[in-house]
């Protein structure tokens, strides 16, 4: 059994920044932030992890209430942000993704930085929530990257009732932190340079793969089911 776990942002989809743009709106409006910095990184981060550092650097307490207020602010106006910031599915998403769905030697699972309700509600916009199954880690269940990587581990033992073998695992991302995830647990990792990161820069990283895009179908699957 193959099992592919994939990044959301810059990966699967571009949403036109409406996650960055919920998040500011859900900080001016939860906390009365009339100007937001624009000094916090998001790429390959989790939510949590983003809020964290959104409150602290606008001087409001870093506390799980607050952060809880501030997630559900951004949640609030997420599906407003995704259609009033048209993005758009990335080149051979859908046709990898159908190539894939419904084989019985594979296991589509989602390995993002997003809460669970963000990750399906940008999916959803997109109509690519139901392709994935319960495998997977989400930005609620942990907020360094890596460890949420160990949960999506876990949640696959789980899941199929047997220790999983990393190698038997495929971490799909766009940033070096997707390749640091994916390192943290022994699994395998495909970089593509179509987020913010250069195919250059993944290089760096030492993924096992890279690729500009996932438009070459058929490279894809030879990779990820080990046709070689």
């Amino acid at each position: 059994m193959r099992i592919l776990l994939f990044d959301i942002d810059g990966t699967l989809v571009r949403t036109g920044g409406a996650g960055k743009i919920a998040m500011e709106a859900g900080l001016r409006a939860a906390f009365g932030v009339a100007d937001v910095l624009d000094t916090v990184p998001y790429s390959g981060r989790t939510d949590p992890d983003i809020g964290r550092e959104l409150l602290a650097v606008h001087g409001i307490d870093p506390n799980s209430a607050n952060l809880q207020i501030l997630t559900q602010a951004y949640l609030d106006r997420l599906p407003d942000s995704l259609v009033a910031n048209p993005g758009h599915v990335l080149p051979g998403v859908a046709e990898l993704l159908e190539a894939l769905r419904g084989r019985s030697d594979v296991h589509l699972g989602l390995l993002t930085g997003n809460v669970r309700a963000g990750a399906e509600k940008k999916l959803g916009h997109y109509g690519l929530w139901d392709v994935f199954g319960p495998v997977g880690g989400f930005g609620d269940d942990r907020h360094d990257r890596d460890d949420v990587a160990r949960i999506a581990l876990e949640s696959a033992t789980s899941h199929f009732g047997r220790p999983v073998n990393p190698q038997d695992v495929w971490v799909i991302g766009d940033t070096p932190l997707d390749v640091r995830c994916a390192r943290a647990i022994g699994a395998n990792v495909v970089a593509v340079a179509t987020g913010w990161h250069s195919i250059k820069e993944l290089r760096e990283n030492r993924p096992d793969e890279t690729a500009e895009d996932l438009s070459d179908t058929e490279w894809a699957l030879t990779v990820l089911l080990g046709r070689r």
